[in-house]
């Protein structure tokens, strides 16, 4: 009984949680990667992930393997926009 229940951090004392906020994305806006969609999400758009981070890209399908645009990183995941599908792609649609 003489032990103090402790609820939250202390002052000046940073949660896991929080301290991950702060670290470093992977991916930086307006940036082009090369990706390979590896799923669909619920709403339709292409799933990515770059070290671990998830991406999600409209307009994509699944096995795409394509170049993406970062348009918007959150503390989660990120967003982005398809810029050009690579040659052996395309050379795979004319056939």
């Amino acid at each position: 009984m003489g032990e103090k229940r402790r609820f939250g951090p202390r002052r000046g004392e940073f949660r896991e949680r929080e301290r991950a906020d702060f670290m470093p994305k992977p991916v930086e806006v307006g940036k082009v990667y090369e990706v390979e969609i590896q799923e669909m999400s619920r709403r339709g758009e292409g799933v990515a992930r770059i070290e671990g981070l998830v991406i999600f890209v409209p307009n994509a399908k699944q096995g795409e393997h394509t170049k993406i645009k970062v348009t918007k990183v959150n503390r989660r995941c990120a967003e982005a926009e398809v810029v050009t599908e690579t040659q052996g792609q395309e050379a795979n649609k004319e056939e």
